[in-house]
């Protein structure tokens, strides 16, 4: 590994990770001197020589601008999973020894020579023995114990680096080694590919713009994937795009929505979608393909994801910090002041931009950047959104690079927030809360909370009056605290305390607070203009 690194000038990641130095000297003889081209470059390049894993590990580096620089990180989010294809009389054997069948059994046709070669797979086109047309994904020849060798090595690197280098160890280099083998092991189960698809598929089966492709299930397995041919134009493709009579807005509009769907109401996204992974076909769908890589996000991470969203779109940098905080991300031993004040280098230089000009996930990434300053744990799940985006947002440029792909979704992220951070909602976030405080204290005794959890339910804005809560009733006079009334309830019961003591007043107004912000009358969430909080 030394030597290729070496060869192409690129040692440069070990000697900033201050391991096997010895090594890296006797490499330096080797080096290449006097190449012109960048850092990044020459990293790719030697990742690309030394073959699959490590083609992988690039782009899985490419998320990491805390780690490199953000001009290597770019360079490596452009290494091109492209190697030499195999022959196809080795695909014709893997298939028929996985599906237990002679090949003339399952395909009427199938071209040996196939349309698209990459590091761990490549794909053909055959058509079944019933007639139609698909695409064959198939394994590499040994490709797992090809990744089990070389995956032997980054394990070494990565605990060598946790015993030795205590400044990384934020950066959990063995959980990172460990989750991007978990990855990589997914993507050599072809099964799991399927399944991926099959579940992006039926969570976009009334959608009108966008589907996947039908899978073969009887011709699939572990190594060998049959699924629909897709017949369509790359989505990067402008020029075609608009030969074709397609409306290149339209195609973005579509892609900003499906993506806002896939991130924020199902948790499960696309996380490889570059120009050639999705295609517009002829009714003008979006087709994604190659379903390796799929990103989960779980439902505090998305409510996070928002907060903080809609924090710096209001250019409310102590909000932004507040909701880090309250996440866990940053340390409480950290200045929440100076903490915000990070925020607002990171924010005022993107949102002082037009509204085309905006990149969310430029934004993510600045983030990311701040992360060993403030000694903040990194969040995986949020390195492959970020990751996501930026392809996105290329995806967009090239359809047309004067509109924000961001700012075509307004009206769902407007939706989206007004269902989540709305009145209601955050009442009953707010209640539900209280009904667990309140069975934690009752230590299991349920009912009696229930009455009072219903009484609050019943004073919730929207809810109907009872004659109990009328302002009318004979009842004792309501006190109140943040919007939740404290009805018949004396200042020193159980429940008064622990409405008292616990921050539900305070979340429901910063709740409410946010969400009228961000859907005040001149609608500016999307186009980062909002005003700036005194």
């Amino acid at each position: 590994m030394a030597l290729s690194l070496a060869r192409h000038d690129a040692l440069f990641p070990l000697e900033i990770l201050g391991i096997v130095l010895p090594v890296v000297v006797w490499a330096r003889l080797f080096a290449r001197r006097r190449d012109s081209r960048r850092p990044g470059e020459r990293l790719a390049a030697a990742l690309q020589e030394m073959g699959p894993s490590f083609i992988k590990l690039g782009q899985a580096l490419s998320t990491r601008a805390d780690l490199l620089s953000e001009s290597v990180a770019a360079d490596l989010a452009r290494l091109q999973d492209h190697l030499p294809a195999f022959s196809g009389a080795e695909a014709r054997r893997t298939i028929e020894t996985e599906l237990g069948q002679p090949i003339d059994a399952l395909f009427k046709s199938f071209d040996d020579v196939p349309v698209a070669a990459a590091s761990i797979a490549q794909v053909h086109f055959a058509v079944t023995t019933d007639g139609r047309d698909v695409a064959v994904k198939v394994l590499r020849p040994a490709i797992e114990r090809a990744f089990e060798r070389d995956l032997d090595l980054f394990y070494w690197m990565a605990e060598l680096v946790e015993r030795t280098q205590p400044r990384f160890r934020r950066l959990k280099p063995v959980d990172s080694v460990s989750a991007f083998a978990d990855v990589v092991r997914v993507e050599m189960d072809l099964r799991m590919e399927a399944a991926a698809a099959e579940e992006l598929g039926e969570n976009f089966a009334d959608d009108p713009g966008y589907r996947a492709p039908t899978i073969d299930w009887d011709r699939t397995a572990q190594r060998v994937l049959t699924l629909e041919r897709v017949d369509g134009i790359p989505i990067g493709d402008r020029d075609a795009i608009v030969a074709a009579g397609h409306d290149p807005d339209l195609v973005m509009k579509k892609a900003a929505e499906a993506f806002f769907y896939q991130v924020f109401r199902d948790g499960f996204f696309h996380a490889d979608m570059h120009g050639g992974n999705a295609f517009v076909d002829r009714a003008g769908h979006i087709v994604p393909v190659d379903f390796g890589i799929m990103g989960r996000i779980d439902e505090d991470t998305r409510s996070y994801l928002a907060e903080l969203l809609v924090a710096f779109l209001r250019r409310d940098y102590r909000a932004v910090a507040e909701v880090q905080f309250r996440a866990g991300y940053v340390p409480s031993d950290q200045s929440r002041e100076m903490f915000a004040q990070a925020c607002r280098s990171i924010g005022e230089p993107i949102f002082g931009k037009p509204s085309h000009d905006i990149s969310i996930a430029r934004l993510l990434a600045q983030m990311l950047r701040v992360t060993e300053q403030f000694e903040m744990t990194v969040q995986p799940q949020l390195l492959l959104l970020q990751k996501t985006m930026l392809m996105a947002e290329g995806m967009g440029t090239r359809l047309n690079p004067h509109v924000n792909i961001w700012e075509l979704a307004r009206p769902l992220i407007e939706e989206w927030m007004q269902s989540h951070f709305g009145p209601r909602a955050t009442v009953g976030r707010a209640v539900e809360d209280l009904a667990q405080g309140l069975r934690r204290s009752a230590g299991g005794a349920r009912p009696k909370p229930n009455r009072r959890i219903r009484r609050l339910q019943r004073r919730a804005p929207g809810a109907r009056a009872s004659p109990r809560s009328s302002p009318s009733s004979p009842s004792s006079p309501p006190s109140s605290r943040g919007g939740i009334r404290l009805h018949r309830w004396g200042r020193g019961t159980p429940v008064a305390r622990l409405v008292r003591s616990a921050d539900l007043p305070v979340r429901i107004m910063n709740h409410e607070r946010t969400w009228r912000s961000a859907l005040r009358q001149d609608h500016d969430v999307p186009r980062g203009v909002a005003r700036t909080q005194p």
